[in-house]
């Protein structure tokens, strides 16, 4: 810590004190070092005493109060005189704040309206009668509040012309695939309000379909041996590695989607009958074998790693506060720092996908059918697992067919 956060330390906080030291305390149960603690309690105690000498009372503190006491030239006792508060202190009182407000000490901030309240209607639609995951319903929320500035609220003046319209003008600004996402999100919609009679029936076939070849590019995937140089990198000495490991053969070994590693709970997995159960999409439940070396490196990674805090999701982050994965992207990256560690600089991608779509090449090549690829994959058809074929070089030559005119192949 540094001199001036010693020096704050004595500043009296007057009738924050006992506020204090129960922040103290959620900090420490969420597991933070002590010097961090200490730094935290220094800011807010510099904080209280601020408060106390410039006369303001505890039931009016919101960010501009914050934001006023970031920007004081600081002459309180204790401590040397500061043209202003660094950004890293202030987060630390505002962090401070937020806990009050969770205490019922401070009033919570005013929430802003939204400008689409029909958006709170349509999310729990999705939630409850569509069974969507959240990351879905997200991502739909996301792409239409990039459309509703275009089509905007008076939803009974929805017309095919202003859908289309609005339509072609995204398909100017983005490329196809993010487009096949803003379509879906507002075909949904539109199917939602017209359900609840607040637009004209059948809008949603007004939306011009994005063209875009189907599957047309080759999977993407790792050789087997640089996979295992992949699952090898994870030195378990290293802080981080043992859950690295267990996320990678998570992907590696039953080609799970990087959702599922995130989302995986302690009572999802099944110690003696050796089973994994996932919640797939739409919600679909389905049980999958746990290979020893999974399961293994799940165990290490739980007896010996994991932070023992109330959480029931399998894998935290590795600082505190010790958290579930916020989204699937942190799976993807430590993939990402794997393949670094690796050596393997030309991977065609570096997202969990990538061990999902070794893991299906490598059990099609070790003669494994489509059929049962798909439901190892948990692909509702066949048609998306028959993508991995295209890999299968032995199994094309047989069905390849001589060029006319050419001598065949």
């Amino acid at each position: 810590m540094d001199a001036n956060n010693r020096n704050h330390r004595f500043l009296d906080p007057g009738p924050f004190s006992s506020w204090i030291d129960r922040f103290a305390e959620e900090l420490a149960a969420q597991r933070y070092a002590p010097l961090t603690i200490e730094g935290y309690t220094a800011s807010a105690r510099h904080f209280a005493a601020w408060l106390c000498k410039a006369g303001i009372s505890i039931d009016v503190i919101d960010d501009n109060i914050v934001r006023s006491f970031a920007e004081h030239r600081c002459r309180c006792p204790g401590g040397r005189e500061w043209p202003r508060i660094s950004p890293k202190y202030s987060r630390r009182v505002r962090r401070f704040v937020f806990f009050l407000q969770r205490a019922g000490v401070v009033c919570p901030p005013l929430k802003i309206a939204s400008p689409y309240p029909l958006l709170d209607g349509y999310q729990s639609w999705l939630r409850i009668h569509r069974g969507l995951a959240e990351r879905t319903i997200t991502r739909h929320l996301r792409d239409l509040h990039k459309l509703l500035p275009l089509l905007g609220t008076a939803t009974l003046d929805y017309d095919a012309s202003l859908i289309r319209d609005v339509v072609r003008e995204w398909r100017e600004r983005t490329g196809p695939a993010d487009l096949r996402t803003l379509t879906s999100a507002l075909r949904s919609y539109l199917r939602y309000l017209a359900g609840a009679g607040l637009c004209r029936p059948n809008l949603d076939h007004a939306i011009p379909p994005v063209l875009q070849w189907r599957l047309s590019s080759l999977p993407r995937y790792l050789a087997a041996a640089d996979v295992e140089r992949v699952i090898a990198s994870c030195d378990r000495l290293a802080k981080g590695r043992l859950r690295d490991r267990a996320v990678l053969l998570l992907l590696a070994r039953l080609g799970l989607r990087a959702g599922d590693v995130a989302g995986l709970r302690l009572d999802d997995i099944e110690w003696t009958s050796g089973m994994l159960r996932l919640s797939g999409k739409a919600r679909r439940q389905v049980r999958l074998p746990l290979p020893q070396d999974v399961g293994d490196a799940l165990l290490a990674y739980i007896e010996q790693e994991r932070p023992c805090v109330p959480q029931e999701a399998v894998f935290l982050t590795m600082i505190a506060p010790y958290r579930s994965f916020a989204h699937s992207g942190h799976v993807s990256t430590i993939v990402a720092l794997a393949l670094k560690r690796a050596g393997i600089s030309d991977s065609p991608s570096s997202g969990a996908c990538l061990l999902r779509h070794s893991a299906a090449t490598s059990m099609l090549r070790s003669g494994a059918t489509l059929e049962a690829i798909g439901a190892v994959l948990r692909h509702r058809s066949l048609d998306m697992t028959a993508h991995y074929a295209k890999v299968d070089v032995a199994m094309l030559e047989q069905v390849a067919q001589p060029w006319p005119g050419e001598l065949p192949c």
